[in-house]
């Protein structure tokens, strides 16, 4: 039969062309082949059916043919059409071809083609035998000789081998091969011919399952599959071949292969309606990686599923090399973030190296590749002045001088996610392990010198039409070659999932390595137990922190961390060892007011800025923010901010900061404590010795406190005694008050009673403008009654609030309903306002929101109220009457005295009370009540009386 097989190759094909000929022929772009040729077998179908692939022309697609072998038929394979189901030896037909010829190149024969073959050519195909190269192969004939096909006829008798016709050779041949076949019972003809059930993933098996079963079932745990289809040039179908998995029931289970580490543009579907286009290089990928892989059998390591379930992740291991970094290095892909990750670390930087080459040689889809444009130096070196969130730091150049926030740069660590904090205000609490990841960020950088590589920038949004241009990039120090990494190893940050092509960190892929680490320990935020949030006390609320003042002041020296800078002397402390937040101020010394932040100057809550006020913010931040320092807490001031010293740095660096502030002229000392006596030498000559060098606040000129430059214009007045009785009582220290005797007082009171009596009490059309004087309807608890009032301001809803004039309260009013106009006779310049606006001299009060204030307030109403009063008016002063109030004569303590001496009103300023006693020119009477005054308050705060009780009060609470 061989000789037969020969002499049929030699007499139709080898005699008529020559083997040059047959060797270099290709097919062309047409549809009809040549009656003889050679192309390479790119696929078989079936036992006996291949593709043929001929040679592209330039710039062109490789042309294909579908071959079925002539006068013999091979068993139907499975398909959706039979169940899934093979026909008898119908895999071992088409492996036993594919082992042979896929990928190799083929002498084919054409004997039908065109309109009577359909869509396929029928002919002979021929190859070298393998144990004799001088010969060839008929692969009908030999398909037929296997068992694999039968011919289409059976029959005949013994068959002439030196026939002339050629295909009474061939039929011949086939008759021989079959005999043969049958008598040994190969193939189709043997007593079990194997029928395969074709199984695939999601229906009959679980995909995971193949998974697992191939790591612990398999050797080296990869599983034999043949690449049966190729979607695109990182996606397959697979066909599971390895004997191995035989005993577990997953052998020939068919399944999608996600090829990790790589996405490949995708093919567009000519079937839909519309039709999709194929995205750029799609094509050029598929049949890039289909010439090396389809229909070969290879080894492939399973890495898990996708979201569905249903396709597996996996790495195809080529004999001849890595496919997935070949893929990259043409440009024909790009590394795929998702499916990278479940690659082992060692596998993935030949991938970086590949992407990266294609990237710089702008090759396929990197042709319009650009570097990231960065706006500043890839590459600088810094100091950390504060850590805002677990991911972003605020670094400051070196070389640059930290006078101004703009000097500062805003770095994200790239690649890094770390769990975000929450919003009070919003209700959006923390996520798990926010504080922790801020805090060791921290503890690592810190105040300490760091190296940024910056790997790209990004626009953050900030708001409403507004972002931030971010540069993202790598933070080392000298102990830690990146900190990224370090957070993410410990479980409290993960890597980013980018965008295929997203720009990312030069270390990416150690921060997956680390986050594979971490998640595999179970560490922080990959922990399957419940998180505990620490829950930290507040003591920023004045009520606790009176409450807890006393604690703090016996623990002596105390260990905190600075949370938030103020001002030069003002901050926010975080105490580990009792577990709470104080708002905190340096006794003894005040800074000036920095620049209003901008959620201050949004809710129209800003102050100016003082000279220096900037600077000295900013040395705070530079030297404290976020650092360790020492405490010892002295007091508390009635807004609930404790107050003491402070001290930085450790053994021999230990300092106190209230001196470095003052000796570098960024803050002065308290001049109450120094007129006490009670500021330390040590900070007074440090005061001194920055004054002669004129550093800081002191390089420019001073306004002195006792000579304001402003001063407030009074009204002179000579001192007069005169009986009164308070008609308002607005606080401890601000009241309305009639005198005693005053005719104006009884005509406007007549006046308004008949007012009353003839207009009733219906209200009338008026002109409602702020300043005018008007008639108002009160109820004073017998009957509604009209009286003056002047129209202080419009409110919402149509209701203005109103000054009863003759009286001094207050009320809001419907201008509709309780508003007419007065008569000219009863205007203010006929008969002036009965009620005098009046402050008891000298003396300040809490607000009557706080405790103390009202407090102050009861305490006047009790000694004041309902009484005849003597009063000394000494004169005005911004339309108040300034009055010392006395409840018997002149020469008993008065009121003021009394309020003060509780602990409920306090001295103002020296300068204060010398300015109104210079002004006012009554020096006997006023000096001789400031004397007495602060006597009284020396005595309140030494009993701890009142506002007295914590200590003294710092000069940032007087305000």
């Amino acid at each position: 039969s061989n000789s037969t097989c020969n002499k049929a190759v030699s007499k139709s094909a080898l005699q008529n062309a020559s083997s040059s000929q047959i060797n270099n022929y290709n097919i062309k772009m047409i549809s009809i082949l040549p009656a003889t040729g050679s192309a390479k077998v790119k696929s078989v179908l079936s036992g006996d059916t291949v593709v043929l692939l001929g040679r592209a022309a330039a710039g062109g697609k490789a042309p294909e043919v579908t071959f079925t072998f002539e006068r013999v038929t091979a068993p139907r394979m499975a398909s959706k059409a039979n169940n899934n189901v093979d026909d008898p030896e119908a895999f071992p037909s088409r492996e036993w071809l594919r082992n042979l010829c896929v990928g190799k190149t083929v002498f084919f024969e054409t004997r039908k083609q065109g309109a009577t073959a359909g869509d396929r050519v029928y002919g002979l195909l021929f190859m070298p035998d393998p144990s004799d190269k001088t010969k060839q192969w008929n692969l009908s004939v030999e398909s037929v000789r296997r068992g694999f096909c039968i011919p289409k006829v059976l029959g005949g008798g013994d068959v002439d081998t030196d026939a002339a016709d050629e295909s009474a050779g061939y039929e011949s041949a086939l008759q021989v091969a079959y005999k043969e076949a049958v008598s040994n019972r190969a193939g189709v003809h043997s007593d079990k011919p194997l029928v395969r059930k074709l199984m695939n993933a999601g229906d009959e098996f679980e995909a995971m399952t193949l998974v697992n079963k191939s790591k612990r079932v398999c050797t080296g745990g990869t599983v034999k599959c043949v690449i049966e289809y190729v979607f695109d040039g990182s996606r397959f179908r697979c066909l599971v071949t390895d004997p191995e998995l035989e005993s577990q029931g997953l052998i020939y289970g068919s399944f999608t292969l996600i090829l990790a580490g790589v996405s490949c543009p995708r093919v567009g579907n000519p079937r839909l309606n519309p039709p999709t286009p194929s995205e750029p290089f799609a094509e050029a990928a598929r049949d890039f990686v289909e010439l090396r892989l389809l229909q070969r059998e290879l080894e492939v390591t399973l890495h898990g599923c996708d979201k569905s379930g249903v396709c597996l992740v996996g790495t195809v291991h080529h004999p001849r090399g890595n496919i997935s970094a070949e893929i990259l290095k043409n440009g024909l892909g790009r590394i795929s973030d998702w499916t990278v990750r479940m690659m082992s670390p060692g596998e993935v930087p030949p991938l970086r190296i590949a992407e990266n080459a294609a990237k710089r040689a702008t090759l396929g889809v990197f042709e319009s590749y650009k570097p990231p444009v960065l706006t500043g130096a890839s590459e600088f070196m810094g100091t950390v002045i504060e850590v805002t969130s677990g991911d972003t730091l605020m670094i400051l150049p070196n070389g640059e001088t930290y006078d101004a926030e703009s000097k500062l740069k805003k770095i994200s660590l790239a690649s890094l996610r770390a769990p975000r904090a929450g919003n009070e205000r919003t209700g959006k609490p923390d996520e798990p392990f926010s504080a922790e990841c801020k805090e060791r960020l921290r503890a690592m950088t810190i105040g300490k010198s760091v190296k940024v590589n910056v790997n790209y920038e990004r626009e953050i949004p900030m708001g409403p039409n507004q972002t931030e241009k971010r540069q993202f990039g790598t933070i080392s120090t000298k102990q830690k070659a990146d900190i990224g990494e370090v957070l993410i190893s410990e479980g409290l940050a993960t890597t980013q999932r980018h965008r295929d092509d997203d720009e990312k960190s030069a270390r990416y892929d150690e921060l997956v390595a680390a986050e594979s680490v971490a998640t595999a320990a179970k560490k922080g935020v990959h922990s399957t137990s419940e998180y505990k949030k620490k829950t930290v006390n507040d003591l920023t609320d004045p009520k606790k922190a009176k409450t807890y003042a006393g604690t703090l002041q016996r623990a002596g020296n105390t260990k905190a961390i600075v949370d938030y800078v103020f001002n030069g002397s003002r901050f926010k402390l975080f105490i580990p060892s009792e577990n709470c937040y104080v708002a905190f101020a340096l006794s003894n010394v005040r800074c000036p007011q920095p620049s209003p932040s901008a959620g201050a100057a949004s809710r129209g809550k800003a102050k100016p800025a003082e000279p220096f006020g900037d600077a000295s913010k900013c040395h705070s931040r530079l030297n404290v923010l976020q650092r360790q320092v020492e405490i010892v807490c002295t007091g508390v001031t009635q807004g609930g901010v404790m107050t003491g010293d402070l001290y930085v740095g450790q053994g021999a660096q230990r300092r106190d900061y209230c001196i470095e502030l003052v000796a570098s002229g960024l803050a002065t000392v308290d001049q109450r404590k120094i007129d006490y006596g009670e500021a330390p030498k040590v900070l007074i000559d440090s005061q001194t010795a920055a004054q002669e060098n004129k550093l800081g606040i002191w390089s420019i000129a001073q306004v002195k406190k006792d000579e304001p430059a402003a001063a407030k214009v009074f009204d002179k007045a000579d001192s007069k005694i005169a009986e009164i009785q308070i008609s308002e009582i607005r606080s401890g220290n601000h009241f309305f008050f009639r005198v005693n005797g005053d005719e104006s007082a009884k005509v406007i009171d007549d006046s308004m009673k008949i007012f009353t009596d003839t207009n009733g009490t219906n209200a009338a059309p008026c002109e409602v403008k702020v300043g005018k004087v008007v008639a108002a309807l009160f109820d004073d608890g017998a009957s509604n009654s009209w009286y003056r009032a002047k129209v202080l301001e419009k409110t919402d809803k149509g209701k203005v609030r109103v000054l009863f004039i003759d009286h001094g309260n207050e009320a809001v009013v419907s201008p509709a309903s309780h508003l007419r106009p007065l008569d000219m006779s009863l205007g203010t310049d006929q008969i002036p306002a009965v009620a005098k606006d009046g402050k008891l001299v000298f003396s300040k009060v809490r607000p009557i929101e706080e405790d103390d204030g009202i407090d102050a307030a009861r305490m006047f109403q009790g000694m004041a109220w309902g009484k005849d009063l003597k009063a000394r008016l000494h004169g005005e002063a911004e339309g108040q009457v300034l009055v010392t109030l006395y409840e018997a004569d002149t020469d008993s303590p008065s009121i003021n005295e009394k309020l003060v001496s509780e602990g409920l009103a306090r001295v103002g300023k020296r300068y204060e009370v010398y300015d109104i006693v210079n002004r006012m020119g009554n020096s006997d009477s006023l000096g001789k009540l400031a004397k007495d005054l602060e006597a009284a308050q020396n005595s309140a705060r030494k009993s701890r009386k009142g506002m007295w009780v914590y200590g003294e009060i710092p000069e940032e609470d007087e305000d």
